[in-house]
C-alpha cells in the first residue's frame, strides 16, 4: 500500500510540476499518433496485396516487413533515448513529421515500384517490398521508448508511465480500426484515408513541437542556467542515483517473457479473427470490428497495470495472476462465443475478445515495471522489451498462421497456446514466491483436462454459421488450413470462410447451382480451346469446361489448397484432377497473371464471391479487369459472378465495350457479343463428363429447350427495363438501365465499406 501511495504521490507531483508539460497533453499526442499508425498499417497492407496478391508469400513478406520495422525503431529509440542532451519531445516530432510526409506519397510510391518490380524474381520482390514497409514502421517503432523515457524521468515509474502510454496509444489504434471501418475507407477510399493519416501525423508532430517549446520556457525561468535538453528529473534525483535499485524480475528473464506475450496475443489474435470472420462470412469490416476490440481490451488493460505499479513485488505477483488470466480467457473465448451466438447478438459476444485481450494488455507494463529501474537508460531497457514482444508477435503471426492452423487446427491450436500459457503464468507465480502459487498451480492443472475435451467445442463450426438457428446439423466434412475455413454441408453446399462458394453439382438438368451459367460459354465463343479460371472452389465449373467438346487446355489458379483434397472425395468433380487437359497454380489470381504477362486465352472464367466480402474488389476493380483484359485472345470473353451487383456490372462496362449479363454473370468481351443459339444447341448435346452426355436430345428435350429459351430476344421490353435475374440481358438494354454510379476501383474498394449506403 505504501508503494502504491508513493507512486500515486510522484504522478500527482509531476502533473503539478511548473516546469514539466501538462500530463494530459503528452497523453494526447500519442493517443493521436496510433490513430495514424493503423490506417497506415491497414491501408499498406491493403494496397501491397492488391500489388502482390494475397497468397502466403506476399502476406508472410509483408506482415514480417511491418514487424521487423516496428522491431527495429524501438531499438532506434530505445538508443537514442539514453544519449544525453537529446530534446525527447523535439526527436518525436520530426519522427512524426516525417511519418507524414512519407504517408502522403505512400500508395503512389508502392504502386510505382509495384510496375518497376513486374518482371523481377519473386525473392528480389519480395526483398523491395520488405525495404518499402521497413523505412516507416521503423520510425513508428521509435516513439514509444522516446516518450517512456520523458515520462519515467517525471514521474519515477516505469510500469505507470508504460502503461499510461500504451493505454492511450492503443486506444488511438482502436478509434482508428472503428472509424476506418465505419466511416473513412467508404467515404474516402485508400488515398483519402491515407492523407487523412498524413495529416493526423503532421498535427501529432506539430502538437510535439509546441510541448517541447513550453517545456523549454518552462525550464528556463525555474532554471535559467540549463541547457534546452530534458530536464532533470523530478525529485528523487532518480536519473543521477548511484545505482539502481534491485529489481525481482531478470532482466533476461523480463525479455523472454516478453516474446512469450507477444507470440501469445498475436496467436490469439489470429484465432479470433479466423472467427468472427467466419461469422460474418469475411465481411470487410469483421477484421475491423475484431482488431479494433481486440485493441480496446489491450488498452484497457494497459491502464489497468497501473494500479499494481507501486511495487516490484506486487507488479510480479499481478503479472503471473494476468498471464493465467489471459490465458485461460483466450483459450474460451472462441468456444464460448459459438455458444453465445444462439444468446446475445454478434456484435455483444466481441465482448469475450475485450475480455481476454485487457488480461493480455496488463503483462508489458508489469514486465515493465518489475524488471526495469527507472533510471536514465528505462527507455533503452523498454526498447528491447518491446523489440522482443515485437520478434514473438512476428513468431505467433508466422508460426500460428502459417503452421499450426495448417497442421492442428483452431481447437488444437487453441490447446497448444492455453497449455504453455498457463504454464508460464503459473512458472512467474512460484518465481514471485507467491503464496497462493499452489493454487494457481491446481488452476492450471484442473483447467488443462476440461480444455483438452471435445465438448468445448462440439459442433463448433456449425454454431458459427447457422448462429440462431443451430438445432443439431453437422457439416459432413470440414477442411482447416491456414489459406482459411471450409466446410461442406450434408446436401452438397460448399462454404468458403462462412459463405456460401458453391456446390458439388455438374448437370444443367437439375440444375441446383445455376451451373448452367458455365455451359452458356459456347453460346458466347464459337471454340474456346485455351480457358483461364480463377477459382476453382469445388471444382464443378472446372470439370464442366475441362469436357468442353473444342477444348485444348484450362488452367485453374486456387488459392486455397483444401479445395483439391475435398475434390477428390465427391464422384462428379474428381476425375477433374485426372484429365490431361487440367493443370492447377495454388496462387492469387491477381498475381498469378501479373507474373505471366505474355499468356493470351479464348475465355477467362471466374468465379468471384459476393461484391461485399473482405478483398473481393481485388477482382472486380477496373484496375484488375483492365490487367484481364490484356489475357484474352481475339474474339475471347471474360465471365465473372457479378453476385448481383450493378457496381460491378457498371465497372465492367467501363473496361470492356462489349458487356451483357447472363443471369448474374458479367459477359464481357474486346469484340460485339452475338450469342449463338444453335451453337449452344450443338455443344450441349455433344458435352459429355465422365463418358455420359450431360443432355440426350429426346430423353431432356423439353429442358434443353428451356434451357435454349434463356438467350430468346426479350418480348414487350425496352432498353431499361428490368428483365429479371433469370435472363439474358443484352449490352444494349445493359448499358441503358445501369446509367451513372460507382466504378470500382482499387482505391474505393468498391461495395465492400459501406456497401448498404454506397449502392445507387
Amino acid at each position: 500500500m505504501r508503494d502504491r501511495r508513493l507512486a500515486r504521490e510522484l504522478r500527482v507531483t509531476a502533473e503539478s510540476n511548473p516546469k514539466t508539460v501538462p500530463l494530459p497533453l503528452v497523453a494526447g499526442i500519442f493517443f493521436l499518433s496510433g490513430f495514424p499508425a493503423l490506417l497506415y498499417q491497414l491501408i499498406w497492407q491493403r494496397s501491397l496485396f492488391a500489388i502482390y496478391g494475397i497468397n502466403v508469400e506476399s502476406v508472410t513478406v509483408i506482415v514480417a516487413a511491418f514487424m521487423c520495422g516496428l522491431g527495429l525503431g524501438s531499438l532506434a529509440g530505445g538508443w537514442l533515448s539514453s544519449k544525453r542532451g537529446v530534446p525527447l519531445l523535439l526527436a518525436f516530432a520530426a519522427i512524426e513529421l516525417v511519418i507524414g510526409l512519407f504517408g502522403v506519397g505512400s500508395l503512389q510510391l508502392f504502386n510505382w515500384v509495384a510496375g518497376w518490380t513486374l518482371n523481377l524474381e519473386t525473392f528480389a520482390t519480395g526483398l523491395v517490398t520488405f525495404a518499402l514497409v521497413v523505412l516507416p514502421t521503423t520510425l513508428m517503432g521509435a516513439t514509444l521508448p522516446l516518450l517512456v523515457e520523458f515520462l519515467v524521468r517525471r514521474t519515477g515509474n516505469v510500469g505507470d508511465s508504460v502503461g499510461l502510454l500504451y493505454f492511450v496509444n492503443t486506444l488511438g489504434s482502436a478509434t482508428a480500426c472503428f472509424a476506418g471501418s465505419w466511416f473513412l475507407f467508404g467515404q474516402l477510399g485508400q488515398e483519402g484515408s491515407v492523407r487523412c493519416a498524413a495529416l493526423l501525423n503532421i498535427l501529432v508532430g506539430v502538437g510535439a513541437l509546441v510541448a517541447w517549446r513550453l517545456n523549454r520556457e518552462a525550464r528556463a525561468e525555474a532554471e535559467p542556467t540549463s541547457t534546452e535538453a530534458e530536464p532533470a528529473p523530478a525529485s528523487p534525483n532518480l536519473a543521477e542515483a548511484p545505482a539502481s535499485p534491485k529489481l525481482p524480475l531478470p532482466f533476461g528473464l523480463a525479455v523472454i517473457l516478453s516474446a512469450v506475450a507477444g507470440f501469445v496475443s498475436l496467436s490469439y489474435e489470429i484465432l479470433w479473427f479466423r472467427v468472427w470472420s467466419f461469422t460474418w462470412a469475411s465481411l470487410a469490416a469483421s477484421f475491423g470490428l475484431l482488431l479494433g476490440t481486440y485493441l480496446v481490451g489491450i488498452a484497457l488493460g494497459s491502464a489497468l497495470a497501473r494500479r499494481f505499479c507501486g511495487g516490484e513485488g506486487v507488479a510480479l505477483r499481478a503479472l503471473g495472476w494476468f498471464v493465467l488470466s489471459a490465458n485461460a480467457a483466450g483459450f474460451l473465448v472462441a468456444p464460448l462465443a459459438a455458444r453465445a451466438l444462439g444468446v446475445v447478438p454478434i456484435v455483444l459476444s466481441l465482448g469475450l475478445v475485450a475480455l481476454a485481450a485487457g488480461a493480455l494488455g496488463a503483462i508489458l507494463p508489469l514486465l515493465s515495471h518489475a524488471a526495469i529501474p527507472p533510471d536514465r537508460r528505462a527507455g533503452a531497457r523498454l526498447s528491447y522489451l518491446y523489440l522482443a514482444n515485437v520478434i514473438g508477435s512476428t513468431g505467433g503471426s508466422l508460426l500460428t498462421g502459417f503452421l499450426l492452423l495448417d497442421t492442428l487446427g483452431l481447437r488444437s491450436t487453441s490447446l497448444v497456446l492455453a497449455g504453455g500459457g498457463l504454464a508460464a503464468g503459473a512458472a512467474v507465480l512460484f518465481f514471485a514466491q507467491e503464496r497462493k502459487a499452489r493454487i494457481a498451480l491446481g488452476l492450471v492443472l484442473g483447467l488443462l483436462p476440461l480444455l483438452a475435451s471435445g465438448w468445448l467445442f462440439d459442433g463448433f463450426w456449425e454454431r458459427l454459421h447457422y448462429k440462431q438457428n443451430y438445432e443439431g446439423q453437422r457439416f459432413e466434412r470440414t477442411v482447416e488450413n491456414r489459406s482459411g475455413v471450409i466446410n461442406v454441408t450434408r446436401d452438397k453446399v460448399v462454404l468458403g470462410g462462412g459463405a456460401y462458394d458453391g456446390r458439388y453439382n455438374v448437370s444443367p438438368l437439375y440444375d441446383t447451382n445455376h451451373i448452367v451459367r458455365c455451359y452458356a460459354l459456347a453460346a458466347f465463343h464459337p471454340q474456346p480451346r485455351k480457358i483461364l479460371e480463377i477459382g476453382l472452389s469445388s471444382g464443378s465449373w472446372a470439370q464442366v469446361l475441362t469436357n468442353h467438346p473444342s477444348l485444348e487446355s484450362l488452367h485453374s489458379v486456387e488459392i486455397n489448397p483444401g479445395y483439391v483434397e475435398l475434390i477428390r472425395e465427391y464422384p462428379s468433380v474428381a476425375s477433374v484432377l485426372e484429365n490431361p487437359k487440367f493443370s492447377l497454380s495454388i496462387d492469387d489470381g491477381r498475381r498469378w497473371l501479373r507474373l505471366h504477362p505474355e499468356t493470351r486465352y479464348d475465355a477467362i472464367i471466374m468465379n468471384t464471391t459476393y461484391h461485399w466480402r473482405a478483398h473481393s474488389s481485388n477482382l472486380l476493380s477496373r484496375e484488375f479487369l483492365s490487367v484481364v483484359k490484356g489475357h484474352l485472345a481475339p474474339g475471347g470473353v471474360l465471365m465473372y459472378n457479378s453476385t448481383s451487383s450493378n457496381e460491378v456490372l457498371r465497372t465492367a462496362a467501363s473496361v470492356f465495350p462489349h458487356v451483357a449479363r447472363f443471369f448474374n454473370f458479367v459477359v464481357a468481351s474486346n469484340d460485339p457479343l452475338q450469342p449463338d443459339r444453335e451453337l449452344w444447341r450443338e455443344a450441349l448435346l455433344t458435352w459429355q463428363i465422365d463418358g455420359e452426355h450431360v443432355v440426350e436430345a429426346e430423353r431432356d428435350r423439353e429442358r434443353l429447350q428451356e434451357i435454349l429459351s434463356i438467350l430468346d430476344p426479350p418480348r414487350g421490353k425496352q432498353p431499361g427495363d428490368d428483365l429479371g435475374w433469370l435472363a439474358y440481358e443484352p449490352p444494349e438494354f445493359l448499358k441503358v438501365r445501369l446509367g451513372e454510379g460507382m466504378i470500382i476501383t482499387d482505391d474505393n474498394m468498391g461495395t465492400e465499406w459501406g456497401w448498404y449506403w454506397k449502392r445507387k
